[in-house]
C-alpha cells in the first residue's frame, strides 16, 4: 500500500500538522518540529506533545508515516570545528523532539564542504555527527536524504549515502530518504521503464532497499544532470507523469511516507490524488 502526502505547515503548533494532512486527503505528511531557518526554538510544551499524538491516532497517521526533517542551517559535515559542533547540537535537539513526539525518523541533508575539505572528509564528519547524535537518543532513525549536488553540497551520488551508512556504527537507526528532483538533478534517470529500473538496481545494489525509509516525490524544473535543486508539481517538469506511474506501481516503494515538497501547495490535494489514481 502506498502513504502518500505532503510537507504541511506547523503554524499554531505541531499538533495542528496532522489536521493540515488529513485537509489534503494525505495517509503519511513531513513537517518540521521547529521553524527551520533559526537556530533555537521554544521547547515543545506538554500540550504540543499530547495533542500532536492525540491527532495522529484520530486521524489514523502511524509513526512510521511521518517523516519530519531537520532545520536548513543544520550542516554536519561544515568543515570548521565551531560552526559543526553548533550544527551537532541542533541536529540532536532536532532528534530529541522526535522523541518527544514518538516519531521513528528525522530526515536530513547531509551538509556541504564549503569548498574547504574534501567530499569524503565531509562524508566522515557526517557520519560522525550522526553517532553522536544516536548516542544520545533512543528509537528515532536518522533519515538521510539525496541531494541534487549544487554548490559544494555532498550525498548526491549513491556512494556517498552508502558511505555515511558504513561508518554509521548503529545500522538499525541509519536510512535514506530519497527525493526523485534530487536524484534527477544529480543524475538519475527515472522517465522510462529501462532508466527506471537500471536506477533503482543501482540503489538496491549500492545502498540497498532495507535503508529505504521514505520518498520525496516531485518533479524537475530543470533537466538531467543540472545539478540544480528546482522542485516541479507532478508531470509538468522534466521527469513527466511516465516515471511517477511507474513508481505507483512498484511494491518496493510500499508502506513507506511518500512526500510532496512540489511548489504550490494549493494543488496538493488534486497531486494526491493524481498520485493515487496512476495505481493499476
Amino acid at each position: 500500500m502506498k502513504f502518500i502526502g505532503a510537507h504541511v505547515s506547523t503554524a499554531g503548533g505541531v499538533e495542528n500538522a496532522p489536521l493540515n494532512a488529513k485537509e489534503i486527503g494525505a495517509k503519511a505528511f513531513a513537517l518540521f518540529t521547529k521553524n527551520q531557518r533559526q537556530w533555537q526554538a521554544k521547547p515543545l510544551t506538554q500540550d504540543n506533545i499530547r495533542f500532536f499524538k492525540k491527532n495522529c491516532e484520530k486521524y489514523g497517521f502511524s509513526r512510521f508515516h511521518i517523516l519530519p526533517h531537520d532545520g536548513y542551517l543544520i550542516n554536519l559535515g561544515h568543515p570548521e570545528q565551531e560552526k559543526l559542533e553548533k550544527s551537532r547540537r541542533a541536529f540532536l535537539d532536532e532528534m530529541q523532539r522526535c522523541e518527544q513526539l514518538e516519531l521513528s525518523f528525522l530526515n536530513f541533508h547531509p551538509g556541504s564542504h564549503l569548498g574547504k575539505i574534501s567530499e569524503e572528509e565531509s562524508l566522515k564528519r557526517v557520519a560522525e555527527s550522526v553517532n553522536l547524535a544516536l548516542d544520545k537518543t533512543e528509537k528515532v532513525t536518522a533519515v538521510i536524504e539525496n541531494t541534487a549536488g549544487q554548490g559544494n553540497n555532498v550525498g548526491y551520488k549513491f556512494e556517498h549515502l552508502a558511505f555515511i551508512i558504513e561508518q554509521v556504527e548503529d545500522k538499525s537507526r541509519v536510512g535514506v530518504c530519497l527525493d526523485t528532483c534530487h536524484a534527477f538533478a544529480s543524475g538519475y534517470d527515472i522517465r522510462t521503464k529501462a532508466a527506471f529500473d537500471k536506477t533503482f538496481e543501482e540503489f538496491d545494489k549500492i545502498i540497498g532497499f532495507q535503508y529505504l525509509k521514505g520518498m520525496h516525490i516531485n518533479d524537475s524544473k530543470r533537466d538531467l544532470g543540472s545539478r540544480i535543486d528546482r522542485h516541479q508539481s507532478i508531470g509538468k517538469g522534466f521527469i513527466g507523469l511516465d516515471a511517477f506511474r511507474l513508481l505507483m506501481n512498484d511494491a518496493r516503494f510500499d508502506e513507506i511516507p511518500m512526500i510532496l515538497e512540489t511548489p504550490d501547495a494549493e494543488i496538493w490535494d488534486k497531486e494526491i490524488k493524481l498520485l493515487y489514481s496512476l495505481i493499476e
